[in-house]
């Protein structure tokens, strides 16, 4: 069977010479040009966008990107396309014939593997216990929740699946999520960031562009953005951000402010762009717990597990160095970890243990189910929302999030909620499961007696108390 590949070489085969000395065609094939017959007139928007792109300038058109083999599972076979072998979707492995480096690097991204949350909490969450398995497709005989359908997978991606007819099934497309899992096995979205058909990369670089997913209540980073320094910044001098420049390097060819692509991705003076996304990211903040991200990648298996977390840490050095001096940049680093520290040993550690010990209790009934109990809701929102919010807005420099919607909520729904759930749980079942009762009492007892937690008993070291309230009655005598 005839490769994909092997096509492109016999279409740039027969191409002249000057074709060959560029890589690209030079001029529309004929087979794009019949293509543009029809669509020019049926999918005029899509056309015209076509006409702005990079890829127009370049010569390569709709059969370039969307050509297929005839064996390929997702190619269409209800004859609409006449003699035309196409697939309606275009993945990263298409896009790979030209862009390899960039595919490459987004291949061994946590972006490409986004859509492994099918597998994950959030998404029994979206299937079971917000929906319903009343949406019925013929690749879904049995029914799929709407509520994953169009909220998880929309950002984190579906899996692809393709009729007898090579039509996709519509519970899985349309999709442009980050993790979409493709019909020829492939993970990822190239058009999750650069928008088909234009592929602007203006567009792509606006944090406008990264507000798709990353907003909401648990990981809140467009808004972290906004009222951030940075984000006041970019939309003070957005005019002057110079953004549509080929190479785009911060303190050259902007100095104005940074965006999301800025810091995570794009060029400096010493580092090339990367698609890989998690290269200048020391911490991972997502999980319950955070953790350095080459250990997260080494989960994957991705191969930038050998690119420790340090060394992640100094590719965004540099990019902050472009704008700040080391020293700001080294400070803000203490700033930032201390806030990691405080989260993991206040609430992190103790919570993990105590929630694990409440289930220990809440199982000995056999119709206990995960979500059935306020407890579950209420550890699952601290971790999975406050302290998200609270790690990515410190990573951010948005104070407001940091504290308001971050560490006071952890705070007042530790004590407020969580404590009152856990003594509950306690008083309910200290008959019919008196052992279980007992471990989750004694890891109570402890948790709040210990440094941090204390004060709620009114047990606080006085020496601690007492230094706190000098340093407030020194304070309000200078400024009386």
């Amino acid at each position: 069977m005839i490769s994909r590949i092997t096509i492109i070489a016999l279409v740039l085969a027969a191409l002249p010479a000057v074709a060959l000395a560029t890589g690209l065609p030079p001029s529309l094939t004929e087979t794009t040009l019949e293509c543009l017959e029809c669509h020019s007139d049926d999918n005029p928007g899509l056309y015209q966008q076509w006409g702005a792109s990079p890829h127009y300038g370049a010569n390569v058109g709709c059969y370039e990107c969307h050509m297929a083999e005839a064996g390929d599972s997702d190619v269409l076979k209800d004859g609409i396309h006449d003699d035309f072998v196409i697939a309606t979707i275009v993945s990263p492995l298409d896009c790979k014939r030209c862009h390899s480096k960039e595919v490459d690097e987004f291949l061994n991204s946590h972006h490409a593997k986004a859509g492994r949350i099918m597998g994950s909490l959030d998404n029994l969450l979206a299937e079971v216990v917000e929906g319903n398995n009343r949406m019925v497709t013929p690749m879904f005989p049995a029914g799929i929740s709407a509520a994953a359908v169009n909220g998880c997978w929309q950002c984190h991606g579906s899996e692809v699946r393709v009729m007898e007819n090579g039509q996709l099934d519509p519970a899985t497309w349309p999709n442009t999520g980050m993790g979409r899992v493709n019909p020829d096995g492939s993970e990822g979205s190239c058009t999750a960031c650069h928008q088909r058909h234009d592929f602007d990369v203006a567009q792509a670089r606006n944090p406008d562009n990264c507000g798709k997913c990353h907003m909401g209540p648990d990981h809140p980073q467009k808004e972290i953005y906004e009222e951030s320094k940075h984000g006041i910044a970019f939309k003070a001098h957005q005019g002057e951000m110079n953004m549509s420049s080929p190479k785009w390097i911060v303190g050259e060819d902007y100095t104005a402010a940074p965006t999301c692509a800025t810091c995570h991705m794009s060029a400096t003076r010493n580092q090339g762009v990367s698609h890989n996304i998690g290269l200048r990211i020391k911490w991972n903040n997502r999980p319950p717990r955070s953790k350095l991200s080459h250990e997260t990648d080494a989960k994957w298996g991705l191969a930038s597990a050998e690119i420790t977390a340090d060394q992640r840490r100094e590719k965004m050095l540099d990019v902050c160095t472009a704008c700040h001096q080391e020293t700001f940049v080294d400070n803000f680093f203490i700033q930032y970890e201390a806030l990691l520290t405080l989260y993991d040993e206040k609430y992190a550690q103790p919570g993990l243990a105590l929630y694990a010990a409440a289930k220990a209790v809440l199982q000995t009934r056999p119709d206990y189910a995960q979500f059935s109990a306020p407890v579950d809701w209420t550890w699952f929102e601290i971790w999975h929302h406050e302290g998200r919010r609270a790690r990515h807005a410190a990573s951010m420099q948005a104070p407001d999030y940091t504290h308001w919607h971050g560490t006071y909520d952890l705070a007042k729904n530790w004590m407020t909620k969580f404590i009152p759930e856990l003594e509950e749980i306690i008083e309910e079942y200290a008959e019919e499961a008196p052992a279980e009762v007992a471990a989750l009492e004694e890891l109570l007892m402890a948790t709040m007696s210990s440094p941090d937690w204390n004060w709620s008993l009114n047990q606080e070291d006085p020496a601690v108390k007492e230094a706190r309230e000098k340093r407030q009655a020194e304070f309000t005598d200078r400024y009386k």
